[in-house]
């Protein structure tokens, strides 16, 4: 068994140990590195995390440097790597199947693909039929890799302004029945709806935490039968957060205060020896 089949057995079997286990998203390599350090057992690329990183606003940064960029987190760790590979990067099935082929050359043993068009307000999601036809090319195309790698279906109704779980469930189930091995609703906010689409759903259902103004717990979703929690662009967020107020107290006050919640330099310069 070589070991991109060991990785990829080994976060196969993540989604189905008891509980909820955490897939954080790193931005960068180093927040690869560090993520393992501190003990998680897989981790997932975040693309708005990276086109921050880049100087550009989300769903801005072409398919070949986005895989560029998850190849980079790939060999800055022996940890399992799954990515955030937006709408497939194109609308024909066949060029969201060559995505997922892509993501495999590259050492991925994950991906999630995405409903949104990415065209604006007008029509802001694919038709629940082409978006399941699309599920069933990236399904195909994972199944032809020479390991287990793990499809997400998403169903961004919630980021897209149209928070309709009836339409959020019916997109989950049809992906379910078009061969993805996990499903994500980005935004689900309350305990009452995610356990609403884990009860209409029979694959393991991956939340996103790390939003404003939302305490759900590890604990509290694992129990009403969550099985991952991602962090999407919240580490990057904090970590410019963190940089801005920053560049703020210098412009603002002259003073660099903010020295005293960075981590030492000797500290991260052993910890990525």
């Amino acid at each position: 068994m070589t070991m991109l089949q060991k990785k990829a057995d080994a976060f196969k079997a993540l989604h189905y140990s008891s509980g909820a286990f955490i897939l954080p998203n790193p931005y960068d390599q180093g927040s690869a590195k560090l993520l393992e350090l501190a003990g998680f057992k897989a981790l997932a690329t975040t693309s708005a995390g990276y086109a921050f990183g880049a100087g550009k606003p989300d769903n801005n940064i072409p398919r070949d440097e986005m895989l560029a960029h998850a190849a980079l987190i790939v060999g800055a760790t022996d940890l399992p790597v799954s990515a955030d590979l937006e709408n497939g990067f194109f609308d024909a099935p066949k060029e969201v199947a060559k995505t997922i082929q892509m993501a495999g050359e590259i050492g991925l043993v994950g991906g999630s693909i995405e409903d949104s068009t990415n065209d604006g307000r007008d029509a802001p999601l694919y038709d629940v039929g082409f978006a399941k036809e699309r599920m069933m090319a990236a399904a195909e195309a994972a199944r032809a890799l020479p390991f287990k790698f793990m499809l997400t279906g998403r169903a961004e109704n919630f980021l897209v302004g149209r928070p309709d779980l009836a339409d959020v469930i019916k997109r989950l189930q049809a992906y379910q029945d078009a061969g993805a091995d996990v499903l994500f609703a980005p935004g689900l906010t309350s305990l009452e709806d995610i356990k609403t689409v884990v009860d209409n759903i029979d694959l393991p259902l991956n939340v996103v935490m790390g939003l404003s103004g939302v305490a759900l717990s590890q604990q509290e979703l694992g129990d009403v039968g969550v099985r991952r929690i991602s962090t999407g662009s919240s580490l990057s967020r904090a970590a410019f957060g963190a940089f801005m107020r920053a560049s703020a107290e210098m412009v603002e006050h002259g003073t660099f205060t903010y020295a005293e919640d960075a981590v030492p330099f000797g500290e991260i310069n052993t910890l990525l020896r």
